[in-house]
């Protein structure tokens, strides 16, 4: 440790010494033990930064890979199409539907029900009476400003199954009943009907010609017959959803699901994306930085540990069929460590193998299930991740020091308190040196009669 010294010239020139700076002289000895506790914790805490940045590239490694071993994950997204559209389209085919081909034929669609009043000349003329429609009894008719407007709001409040408006022409106004569902259970049923035109005292009727029953659609999927309400189908071919637009006896129509290639060769290459990540993120730490000092987590043993599993379960989990390795589903190593996506080989897997690569992702011990796991070990998940335990570490050693930090600070501050208070004092009595010798000297000249200002 090196010395501090006083510097205040002669003693008897009263000059004494600046306190301030001797004190923070004496003291910068002292910081040295503070300045490594703290280069310590900025090393800490610079490793905290690294560990962070790992530790949310291994959460995105892991959420990219449920997409391929999640049971309604990439595997799970199918595709179809109608080889004719004028007659069938295809509206969607979900998780549950299973890759293959289906004939449809339709030989008539689906119609609802419907009925419609005879004319009456005026739609403001006023109305009187009642009707029941599907066996419940509306009567909306007891003054003289009611219509054929307020007798569609009064059908469409009181929930009878089925929608009214108002149709206007050249002719004049009728009241339309629709049936809100399609198919022959949506049956309009009207009864009890004393409606009447009060301005032409003209009954207002429901001519059984302009009345339209509901009937079914009729169709074969797979040469098995099939009755639908609704135009729209589910649950004639499992999974899949399809629009009946025309009916055309005879023609047959293909619908084909297909696995959904794009959406398991995007979730593959997110999966090698993020990999590449985390590799990139160890690599970086493995040499010094620009200012040549190492960096954070250099010789870590922590990262050695992630880049040993990582590389051992990239190719690791168990075969399922032919399928025994991720490189024929075309990922490879690269000098570096890093991965690379040949999507084309992964194409052509898919089309040959498709269920031993869904297997190979989602079977028990499985590539997907063993690599899931090394994952889970490997990052911020507690109690038991690599980075969670590293982290949790990091935090301690940080807590400790700063306490020793606290403590040295108060230390140091007490001291240099009291530091100042000795050395005002002492240098007090420095610049008071002088007086007490002029006080001495005039003593000695009334004693002696001499005067050393004078004869000296």
């Amino acid at each position: 440790m090196s010395t501090v010294g006083l510097s205040f010239g002669s003693p008897t020139s009263g000059a004494g010494f600046d306190v301030a700076t001797t004190v923070a002289a004496i003291l910068a000895n002292e910081d040295g033990i503070q300045t490594t506790e703290q280069t310590q914790l900025t090393t800490l805490q610079a490793q905290d930064t690294v560990f962070s940045t790992l530790g949310t590239d291994l959460s995105t490694l892991t959420t990219n890979l449920q997409a391929l071993t999640d049971a309604d994950g990439a595997f799970a997204t199918k595709e179809g199409s109608s080889s004719n559209t004028n007659i069938l389209t295809l509206t969607n085919a979900d998780s549950s539907a299973v890759a293959g081909t289906h004939n449809v034929v339709v030989n008539s669609l689906a119609t609802t029900a419907s009925d419609v009043s005879a004319e009456i000349a005026n739609s403001t003329d006023t109305l009187s009476g009642r009707l029941t429609i599907n066996g419940q009894q509306v009567t909306v008719v007891s003054g003289t400003s009611d219509t054929l407007a307020t007798l569609a709001t009064a059908i469409n409040k009181a929930a009878v199954g089925v929608t009214a408006s108002i149709i206007t022409d050249a002719n004049g106004a009728r009241l339309s009943l629709v049936s809100n569902t399609s198919g022959s259970g949506g049956a309009i049923a009207i009864t009890n009907n004393t409606l009447t035109d009060s301005t032409t005292s003209t009954a207002v009727s429901f001519p059984s010609n302009q009345s339209q029953t509901g009937t079914n659609a009729s169709l074969t999927v797979d040469n098995i017959s099939i009755s639908s309400a609704s135009n729209t189908v589910t649950g004639a071919i499992p999974g899949v959803t399809f629009q009946l637009v025309s009916s055309s006896p005879g023609t047959n129509v293909q619908i084909v699901v297909t696995n959904d290639n794009d959406a398991i060769e995007t979730a593959v290459s997110s999966l090698v994306t993020a990999y590449n990540a985390v590799v990139t993120d160890i690599s970086g730490q493995e040499s010094n930085n620009s200012s040549g000092s190492a960096e954070p987590l250099f010789g870590s043993p922590t990262l050695s540990l992630i880049q040993n599993q990582l590389q051992s379960a990239i190719f690791g989990g168990t075969a399922s069929g032919s399928i025994n390795s991720i490189t024929q589903l075309g990922v490879e190593t690269q000098p570096d460590g890093t991965l690379t996506l040949n999507t084309s080989t992964l194409d052509n897997a898919l089309n040959s193998n498709f269920s031993d690569i869904a297997s190979y992702f989602q079977n028990s011990g499985s590539f997907g299930e063993n690599f899931a796991s090394v994952l889970n070990g490997l990052g911020t998940q507690a109690p038991g991740g690599a980075i969670y335990l590293a982290q949790q570490q990091n935090s301690t050693q940080e807590t400790a020091i700063n306490a020793e930090l606290t403590t040295q600070k108060a230390a140091a501050a007490a001291e240099s308190t009291a530091l100042t208070t000795e050395l005002n004092t002492a240098n007090q009595e420095l610049q008071a040196i002088p007086e007490q010798l002029s006080e001495i000297n005039q003593i000695y000249s009334a004693i002696t009669g001499y005067d050393q200002n004078i004869n000296g």
